[in-house]
């Protein structure tokens, strides 16, 4: 049996300030216990995004390996909310793409570090069958872990101590490439998480929570260039604004990041993006927008959003510049660019951003030549 776990407003409003990291299927589903009760007090009121946070966090590190097993290549990263299972608050979550040898798609592990210098990884789960391939991680107030599995096909929920407890498969997910919590993502303002598809329409996916899962595919459309695990573009890297409903994601098929605003409201269909990839039908059209197209982006598969609301991109195919982020304001404008590895292209994935100001705020991110976790700090 599934064990019930109740929230105090606090604690629950701690974890969605992090976070800003149909048809049913599983049977019955607890909502506390997957993040369905965050009150409406954790809004947060807009920040400056006119500065760089990337021209000020001047110092990178390594915290750690994320070498578990043998399986490396991480993707998907994100940062446990709060003090539950395995996990300590602070946290960082990873999940391996690439068994030990190294084959593409093939892992099927989630680690864990502790966010400090020279951090050694902790095995949180494996599953060949249910998270092979994982590429997208998002975390639950309690720590429940929602995975986005491409090679598996399916969308496994697992508790804070690793145990698989439930297994979302089927449609509407055609092999998901990315996952986010989103405090008040839903109806109301209720909590929900939405995951994106990187084969069939390239979706963008609803997970509504209750007494069990129903879908909303929000919308439909992004491109996605049909690659074999190691070359996969589609609509990823998503982000979400607890401040104002507003969700982010980033496609390195045609190099864009895109905003849905008020996205709570986007009803089931409600936006179809055309073949250009920049202009949107559908009865939710007019809360579409493209936020920025173009160089300086080169196959951004992920993003971080930082206290201030600016994006942290993440390239994956520069040729020049190589491992290039790019920061840039909610209108889209461009505020930076760092190289933060100067070796092989394609190794930005995971990316998660901290802290509350500009004295506190860090970037961690997944830096694949490496198999390493790094930080940008002060």
């Amino acid at each position: 049996m599934f064990s019930i776990r109740v929230w105090s407003h606090a604690a629950v409003a701690a974890a969605a300030t992090l976070a800003v990291a149909g048809c049913s299927h599983g049977g019955a589903v607890l909502p506390t216990q997957f993040g369905a009760s965050a009150p409406q007090s954790t809004r947060q009121t807009q920040a400056n995004a006119d500065y760089s946070m990337l021209k000020l966090l001047v110092r990178e590190r390594v915290i750690g390996s994320t070498i578990v097993n043998g399986q490396q290549n991480p993707y998907g990263l994100t940062v446990a909310p709060s003090t539950n299972g395995v996990f300590t608050k602070g946290d960082l979550v990873v999940c391996n793409f690439n068994n030990s040898k190294n084959i593409q798609g093939t892992g099927s592990t989630i680690v864990g570090l502790h966010p400090t210098k020279g951090a050694k990884p902790f095995l949180v789960s494996s599953s060949v069958k249910t998270l092979r391939g994982c590429d997208a991680l998002a975390l639950a107030p309690d720590d429940t872990i929602w995975a986005a599995a491409f090679s598996s096909n399916d969308n496994p929920v697992l508790g804070s101590n690793g145990k698989l407890l439930v297994n979302i498969d089927g449609p509407p997910f055609a092999h998901p490439f990315g996952q986010i919590y989103a405090p008040h993502g839903g109806a109301s303002g209720a909590p929900v998480f939405y995951a994106t598809n990187a084969r069939g329409e390239g979706t963008v996916v609803r997970i509504n929570l209750g007494s069990s899962f129903t879908y909303d595919v929000i919308a439909e459309g992004f491109a996605i260039n049909h690659g074999k695990p190691g070359s996969i573009f589609g609509p990823s890297g998503l982000a979400y604004n607890d401040r104002n409903d507003t969700l982010y994601i980033v496609d390195g098929t045609n190099n864009t990041v895109v905003a849905f605003s008020k996205v709570s409201t986007i009803p089931s269909g409600g936006i179809i993006v055309e073949k250009d990839g920049l202009h949107f039908k559908g009865p939710a059209a007019g809360q579409a927008r493209v936020v920025y197209a173009g160089n300086p982006l080169n196959g951004p598969i992920s993003s971080a959003l930082l206290f201030n609301g600016n994006l942290v991109v993440g390239n994956t195919t520069n040729k020049t510049g190589r491992n290039v982020m790019v920061e840039m304001t909610p209108s889209g404008r461009i505020l930076a660019t760092r190289n933060v590895d100067h070796g092989t292209a394609g190794a930005i994935f995971g990316m998660v951003a901290t802290g509350n100001n500009a004295f506190d705020a860090k970037i961690y991110f997944n830096d694949d030549n490496t198999n390493e976790v790094r930080v940008l700090e002060r």
